[in-house]
């Protein structure tokens, strides 16, 4: 396995060893005691995650504020442009965001850890997105931040994705960089 810092160090780019011959391939997608020795410390991950959505659909940016979340993000078929946006109040990249494409091709991962918003905006005609997260669903501390805030200046690839994107009410409404609550630390 292959692990690249971003340009936020904290969120890391996976890509595991890929066998593969005329009958397809085989790759780990997940094991722990190797997960735990690149990202630096132990991480248990407690609930496993499946969206599919279809083309242009952007989802994000999301977190939970109360009990934060650390995700590890693939895709099991289609393709999407992942982003992690730090949103830890005393970071130095506090409001940053990084980007990487995650497909069913390329079998890239993404770790997100903790203090970290996510989002993803599906290119192909509809993608599988899975990820583990570190800590359960707590809908009372779920967050979203506007996918398209000017502070964070987020280069969303959208003539990829059939130009405008398709967003949930809830991302619709969310609010901007200067209403956002962030992570205290």
């Amino acid at each position: 396995m292959q692990v690249t810092p971003t340009r936020l160090p904290e969120v890391l780019l996976i890509e595991p060893r890929v066998f593969g011959d005329a009958r397809g391939f085989f790759l780990e997608s997940w094991n722990q005691r190797t997960f735990d020795q690149a990202v630096g410390q132990p991480v248990a991950f407690v609930q496993d995650n499946h969206s599919r959505s279809a083309q242009g659909v952007l989802r994000g940016i999301h977190y939970q504020l109360g009990q934060p979340q650390g995700k590890l993000v693939r895709v099991a078929s289609g393709r999407v442009f992942d982003v992690a946006v730090d949103l830890r109040r005393h970071s130095p990249r506090c409001g940053q965001w990084v980007g990487v494409e995650l497909s069913a091709d390329n079998h890239r991962q993404l770790w997100i850890p903790p203090g970290f918003g996510h989002g993803f905006l599906v290119l192909s005609q509809e993608a599988d997105v899975l990820y583990k997260t570190s800590d359960y669903h707590a809908p009372q501390d779920d967050r979203a931040l506007a996918w398209n805030d000017p502070h964070l200046g987020i280069e969303w690839p959208l003539a990829q994705a059939g130009g405008k994107p398709l967003l949930s009410a809830r991302d619709q409404a969310a609010p901007g960089w200067g209403e956002a609550q962030l992570y205290p630390w």
